[in-house]
């Protein structure tokens, strides 16, 4: 039995500026839909004030846990989150830099009951040439060794019933770059129950991207020979 609903898990780096409001906007929201949920945030070696903020929320918030790790990267921290919080029915993974905006949440849950991966479809996205590419071409890889039923294959607004995913999950290695790729291929290679609603994104307000311009093709490079060899595990 799943001791509760929903875990919500939020990677966190260098968020300062944003993230005071996005935790208060997630917890507003997910306290309206009378959900048992707890925000799982997880700061990845952050250097400015996020650590110190988070420490001071959790005083006051009920439904915040915070853990704090040495910088390992966005991916494994990710999934360092979604092993250690398998307990719960249902994970949903967010980021932390406010970019997608959590009303967008409501219409994931109430359509749950019939599907066990929702995902969001990013829209209005105003990305750099690089990270245009990066999408595209992870796309084309997953859809071509996994399934092309996903569309938006790294979104960071997904919904997972735990149940399909445990087993998988806990096999992929902890130190993959993009495990949000193989978990979309896990989805589609074990023809799930998958629904992508449209998101709008947001532009980033403060902070900054950790990977910049061509460095991230480089990181993609990486994070796609992982999700194909897994695959072929």
């Amino acid at each position: 039995m799943n001791s509760i609903d929903l875990k919500i898990i939020i990677p966190v780096y260098n968020e300062e500026g944003s993230i005071s409001s996005v935790i208060e906007d997630w917890t507003d929201t997910l306290n309206s839909l009378d959900i048992d949920f707890i925000i799982c945030t997880f700061n990845d070696g952050s250097k400015d004030q996020t650590l110190r903020i988070l420490n001071d929320l959790v005083k006051i918030n009920s439904r915040l846990q915070v853990f704090d790790k040495p910088n390992s990267g966005h991916g494994p921290t990710i999934l360092k989150g979604y092993k250690e919080n398998m307990d719960a029915e249902w994970l949903f993974q967010v980021d932390s830099d406010n970019e997608l905006r959590a009303y967008e949440f409501e219409k994931f849950w109430k359509t749950r009951n019939n599907y066990d991966f929702l995902i969001g479809n990013r829209i209005q996205r105003n990305s750099p040439l690089p990270r245009v590419i990066t999408t595209t071409i992870s796309r084309l890889v997953v859809g071509f060794f996994y399934g092309n039923k996903v569309k938006d294959v790294n979104a960071p607004f997904r919904l997972m019933r735990t149940s399909k995913f445990f087993d998988e999950v806990m096999k992929i290695p902890d130190a993959t770059f993009a495990p949000n790729l193989i978990v979309s291929g896990i989805a589609n290679k074990k023809r799930l129950r998958i629904k992508q609603f449209d998101v709008k994104h947001h532009d980033r307000e403060t902070g900054e991207v950790s990977i910049k311009k061509w460095k991230l093709l480089k990181a993609a490079f990486k994070s796609l020979f992982q999700t194909i060899v897994f695959r072929f595990r």
